[in-house]
């Protein structure tokens, strides 16, 4: 269903609900909240699906996590319970360089595909601050198709957005009022755990 909310066209699903879709680059989420920022913290994944859905009307939010590893299958299960889509890279197993997780042309490819195949939807948001996603952003941008860049760390956003892109496309997850409401709960830690 498509309708018009002043002079925006938009997007509805059955349920009259808006069709956004996040990409989200795990490995850069967790690497620069948990690892490398300078005051590691930890994401409660479940809390910052809500997040997306009530604050960008995420209607799909697509996890790309790298390859499977069997050992993570308990920690897989827990976010595709918490309304994730895993998306993991392809590989060999015979591969003689190793299995790698770089999950950035998987990323490319899927919004890019979107497109292409005309599929029916509002915008795109990413999740990751890596400036090797900046043409694929500037290009939804151009479209009219770009929500929001999430970065998960302000220090350690590529130049080339902060350089290039307008501020109204970018939002970092480490903001004191963003953290506060996505970061993991101490006392969820000793009761449950996370991934």
């Amino acid at each position: 269903m498509t309708g018009t909310r002043g002079s925006q066209f938009f997007v509805l699903n059955t349920k009259n609900e808006l069709i956004n879709y996040a990409f989200i680059d795990g490995q850069n989420l967790i690497y620069n909240t948990a690892r490398k920022n300078e005051h590691p913290w930890k994401i409660d994944l479940l809390r910052f699906r809500i997040y997306l859905r009530e604050k960008y009307n995420i209607s799909t939010a697509y996890y790309f996590i790298g390859s499977y590893n069997v050992r993570y299958k308990n920690m897989y299960d827990a976010i595709q319970n918490y309304g994730y889509v895993l998306v993991f890279r392809e590989h060999f197993d015979g591969s003689k360089s190793g299995k790698k997780g770089n999950v950035d042309t998987d990323i490319v490819f899927s919004a890019m595909k979107k497109l292409a195949d005309g599929e029916k939807f509002n915008k795109i948001l990413l999740v990751s601050d890596d400036g090797d996603y900046w043409k694929m952003v500037n290009y939804f941008i151009e479209k009219g198709k770009f929500q929001k860049l999430l970065a998960p760390s302000r220090k350690n956003i590529s130049s080339l957005y902060k350089k290039k892109t307008k501020d109204i496309y970018i939002d970092y997850l480490d903001k004191v009022d963003v953290k506060r409401k996505i970061m993991l709960r101490m006392e969820a830690i000793k009761n449950a755990g996370s991934p």
